[in-house]
């Protein structure tokens, strides 16, 4: 007598899990991840590539220490000097600085004047209007590590020698320290480490609390705590997105709006399933960027010594869960070795840009390629008991979801009894996809692709037996992305344990 075939369908969602019991993870989440990001069309999309902005540095091999856009142009800070980008080309506009010290920066716009002012923690501030540049030369702000305008008022912070201090400019004077015009200081009772307007309010982040100041001018300006016991680590890791602040608090990656909550410090951590990528994390060279178009948050950490290869980075994506839920999926990026990021749109298209140790400066989310090498993506299923972990499933036939953007070849494995290695594991297959899908009805069953466009399905007959199984898919190659949608297991029930 032929068995019945019984089949568990699993959609992928839920991005990475590293903390959660294998029996208590939903079945479309992953314990790996990597270089695919969580997408909010759904799936697990395989990332872009990155490409060189300019095929020449903009001074040589210098670290870029900033990089930002403006004026639909990209500048960039390398060796002490600012330039920015014209087609392939880099023009000086401006040297002196201090060349190994990291920049921060502020768009703001003054009565119709769009300006960008450079702090970098050694130098007097630089204000940037279109091509020229000016210095700033009121000693007390001098060697500011952080900046941010806030009711027309620009805010200095992290002097060395004044470390909870916030001097401000007179409004709409990013230059006059004048108090009879309206400018002035003020102090917090701990070390400041980062400045963030959002909302009606100035967020003041330091080492062990957080504030916010808020009011119109030095007349009523408030500040008040928004918690006493957690603080942020790096201001680099400071982005706004979703309707909230994130950034990298001692505990992980957390929301201001969370935080802020009395009595529940544990709400505002929003990387709570990938705790353990943040325990001991280096702080060696922090930077962070939002891309708007995916509702995502990538931080990047290298450390001193890393290659490019092994350079490691987390994207946080939110997302609406098959429930309609919505929260935040994680996933893993290795490959890409930022100094320093920032993202802006141009026109209609969102502009991702980082800057490179190697003197260059790149363009995110362009190409099929991390600047030449072939992206290494993994994904990993859990240990998926599909039903009963007590009864022996004999494998029949694995029936992929995917949306590729064109042709690819993808090597996957399925691997029983948590990879035991008493249970026969089968080699892993070869599954190719096609940029043009088969006809439905027309591809021959078992090994052809089928279905609509833009939803087809890979069917891959399989071998193998075991209690649990195991879904591994990996690229490494230079083909175009594609989105793992989910997977149909198709087996036989066997013996109970």
């Amino acid at each position: 007598m032929t068995q019945q075939i019984t089949s568990s369908i699993v959609t992928t969602s839920g991005g990475l899990m590293l903390d959660q019991d294998v029996y208590s993870m939903p079945p479309g989440a992953a314990t790996k991840l990597q270089n695919f990001e969580p997408s909010v069309l759904g799936g697990y999309r395989r990332l872009s590539g990155t490409t060189k902005y300019s095929s020449s540095q903009p001074n040589g091999t210098n670290v870029i220490q900033g990089v930002f856009i403006y004026q639909d142009r990209v500048y960039a800070v390398s060796g002490g000097t600012i330039v920015y980008g014209s087609g392939d080309a880099w023009t000086s506009i401006a040297t002196g600085l201090t060349s190994n010290a990291r920049v921060s920066f502020e768009r703001y716009n003054y009565e119709n004047s769009e300006k960008v002012i450079l702090v970098n923690g050694s130098d007097q501030p630089r204000v940037i209007n279109d091509t020229s540049v000016s210095t700033i030369s009121e000693s007390s702000v001098n060697g500011s590590k952080f900046v941010a305008s806030f009711r027309e008022h620009m805010f200095y912070a992290g002097m060395s020698g004044t470390p909870q201090e916030m001097v401000f400019s007179a409004p709409f004077n990013e230059d006059d320290f004048n108090s009879g015009n309206g400018a002035g200081s003020i102090k917090v009772d701990d070390t400041i480490t980062g400045l963030k307007v959002f909302r009606d309010s100035l967020f003041i982040f330091c080492q062990d609390r957080i504030f916010k100041l808020t009011g119109n001018s030095s007349s009523s300006f408030v500040i008040a705590p928004v918690s006493r016991t957690l603080g942020c680590l790096d201001n680099f890791s400071i982005q706004e997105i979703g309707g909230d602040l994130v950034f990298l608090g001692p505990d992980g990656i957390r929301t201001v709006q969370g935080t802020a909550r009395i009595g529940d410090t544990e709400l505002g951590v929003v990387s709570k399933a990938i705790q353990r990528r943040f325990q001991d994390i280096s702080l060696d060279r922090i930077s962070s960027v939002v891309i708007r178009d995916k509702s995502q948050y990538r931080i990047f950490r290298p450390t001193t010594g890393a290659t490019e290869v092994s350079s490691e980075g987390i994207i946080g994506v939110i997302k609406a869960n098959p429930q309609g839920q919505i929260g935040w999926e994680w996933s893993e990026i290795k490959g890409i070795k930022p100094s320093c990021a920032d993202s802006q749109f141009i026109n209609d298209d969102e502009l991702v840009v980082h800057g490179g140790f190697d003197g260059f400066v790149y363009k995110q989310e362009f190409g099929n390629t991390f600047a030449g090498t072939n992206i290494q993506a993994s994904y990993r299923s859990p240990d998926l008991t599909l039903g009963d972990a007590g009864i022996r499933k004999n494998m029949q036939r694995i029936n992929v979801n995917y949306d590729a953007e064109g042709a690819v070849s993808l090597a996957l494995g399925v691997k029983f009894d948590f990879e035991d290695p008493a249970t026969p594991q089968p080699a892993d297959y070869t599954l190719s996809t096609q940029s043009t899908q088969a006809i439905y009805g027309s591809a021959v069953y078992g090994t052809g692709v089928y279905g609509s466009e833009g939803f087809p399905i890979i069917r891959q007959s399989i071998e193998g037996s075991g209690f649990t199984a195991v879904v591994k898919i990996d690229d490494a190659s230079s083909n175009p992305p594609i989105t793992l949608k989910g997977f149909q297991l198709e087996f036989t029930p066997g013996t109970r344990m």
